[in-house]
């Protein structure tokens, strides 16, 4: 229990707190570089990690110290090898959760593709706005609800059937790609963030921004 909980901070203070400042800065810049705005999002993806993940390990530990053993909530999701793998990974309790008390009393997989398709809409729209009643964070669920979908179908079979590096780096593009809606204050600046990781951002120069990301 002390281990966990020892681990927990230093994941909380020493990793999240200090991506946290760069990724703080990436996205509050108004014009930043191509580079910046991926390493934005990457130290975005290490801060909510590490921050979530510490949270369970110090809640883990503590409940040891009084005799109760509480599951694992995260197995390494930044490693999944597709959408569906990383939602068994990430969050798991809360993903537990929306499988036994949502999905499933939907229909889960029972019932015709379209149902089904319906019901992973359902319960990612309905993920999304538990973690905040926003446009943003409605997005970011029904992206990963859709994504689910695609991976009943071909991209799926593509996904298993390709090298494990090529599918867990299509994974994480994936993710990466959501936790812009997750992260950016409002629906157009997720869109206008994306458009210029995708076409080339429009800043001028890497290391005066770096320096500034730096900067706390």
């Amino acid at each position: 229990g002390f281990y966990l909980m020892v681990w927990g901070f230093f994941k909380k203070l020493v990793i999240a707190d200090n991506v946290g400042v760069i990724a703080n800065k990436v996205f509050a810049l108004s014009d930043p570089a191509f580079e910046m705005l991926w390493a934005g999002v990457f130290a975005f993806a290490i801060q909510i990690y590490a921050d979530f993940s510490a949270y369970t390990d110090i809640a883990r530990g503590s409940s040891r110290w009084l005799g109760f053993e509480l599951t694992q909530n995260f197995d390494h999701p930044y490693m999944a090898r597709n959408p569906a793998d990383f939602w068994r990974r990430w969050n798991i309790s809360l993903s537990t959760w929306f499988r036994d008390y949502l999905y499933i009393p939907l229909g889960g997989n029972r019932g015709s593709g379209l149902r089904v398709r319906v019901n992973l809409f359902v319960v990612f729209f309905l993920c999304g706005l538990w973690h905040g009643a926003s446009w943003n964070f409605a997005i970011w669920g029904v992206f990963h609800g859709l994504m689910l979908v695609l991976e009943r179908g071909r991209l799926g079979r593509w996904s298993d059937a390709a090298p494990s590096l090529v599918s867990s780096a299509y994974t994480i593009l994936i993710v990466m790609v959501g936790w812009v809606f997750f992260r950016a204050e409002t629906l157009s600046g997720a869109i206008t963030y994306l458009k210029a990781m995708f076409y080339k951002g429009g800043g001028h120069g890497l290391s005066p921004q770096l320096a500034a990301a730096l900067d706390p």
